[in-house]
């Protein structure tokens, strides 16, 4: 059965790593939902147990942040979710513009919802989870989040033009001269110095990320491929550490050539514009490259098409 999200009241984030990768990988933000206290009544039985909660919601409230229209919502369990047709069905998104979506199991705990199409800009998205109707499953509270979606950020990365252009609400903001992966270094079969070309949805963003070459395994600063450098407007896209973010230096080869380790180097300028209007689910392109960016990489569940993701549902369809 097809997941239709519905209109509501009028108020209604593996494979190889890049060079490009942090020093640490940052994690969405993460909002532990509490079990519920039990209060016995004075000669009471025992309190019922719940036997399944949400650990995490990604991403954070409409008070917290605005989000990208590709957004997908991330539901995180407290533990091995048994009956996954059971739990899905009580599992509901509402939208002020409606739009189908469809929820995938990833591991045993955690069930990501995406659209088929991208969100509409500017509304709120209403994720309610009813858990108290989960059979043995009375003691726990229902939770609800609420998402507020904002400009539609779609930026289109050309690696052989060496050139971003960068749309808002369907039109032409900036056009930013970059340069993308040169290739060259292949680990296990993959050429882990060329970015991946795919769409990928923006994951977080640093004023300054720290990058460093611990991933090839150079710890040593004797070593001559090693570097630890602080990067400005790091915008992340991929969980192998791909990011858009400013050049440090080698100004020289932005719209010319691709000479980064994976990452998409920026001028200063476009670089800052870029994480100054970034939101968490905000669409990047990226065509032009050999490597192909893998649907589980990050939040790169757009890789794969409607059909193959609803496959990954509990329910009948």
């Amino acid at each position: 059965m097809k997941r239709v999200t519905r209109m509501l009241p009028a108020l209604v984030a593996l494979v190889a790593a890049t060079a490009c990768a942090a020093e640490s990988v940052p994690a969405p933000r993460a909002q532990a939902i509490g079990v519920p206290t039990i209060q016995a009544a004075a000669i009471a039985a025992p309190a019922k147990k719940v036997k399944l909660d949400i650990a995490d919601i990604t991403p954070m409230g409409e008070k917290t942040e605005k989000v990208g229209v590709g957004f997908p919502i991330i539901v995180t369990f407290d533990r091995d979710v048994k009956d996954k047709a059971a739990v899905e069905g009580l599992l509901d998104v509402e939208s002020e513009k409606p739009v189908d979506g469809a929820w995938r199991w990833v591991s045993q705990r955690k069930v990501i919802y995406r659209t088929k199409t991208f969100w509409k800009p500017y509304q709120k998205v209403l994720f309610t989870a009813r858990l108290s109707e989960l059979p043995g499953n009375t003691a726990a509270k229902d939770v609800s989040r609420r998402f507020a979606v904002g400009s539609q950020n779609i930026s289109v990365v050309d690696t052989r033009k060496h050139q971003m252009k960068v749309y808002r609400n369907g039109k032409l903001a900036k056009k930013i001269p970059i340069s993308a992966g040169r290739g060259g270094l292949v680990k296990n079969g993959v050429d882990v110095y060329l970015t991946t070309s795919g769409t990928h949805l923006t994951m977080g963003k640093k004023a300054v990320e720290t990058m460093t070459s611990s991933w090839l395994g150079v710890t040593d600063p004797k070593d001559p491929r090693y570097y630890k450098e602080e990067i400005p407007w790091a915008v992340r896209i991929s969980d192998s550490g791909e990011y858009v973010h400013q050049s440090a230096g080698y100004y020289q080869y932005l719209g010319r050539s691709n000479q980064s380790h994976g990452c998409v180097r920026a001028t200063p300028a476009g670089a800052k514009w870029f994480y100054t209007i970034a939101q968490r689910g905000d669409v990047v392109k990226i065509k032009g490259t050999k490597r192909k960016l893998q649907w589980n990489n990050g939040w790169s569940y757009w890789q794969l098409n409607w059909t193959q993701w609803q496959k990954g549902s509990a329910l009948k369809r």
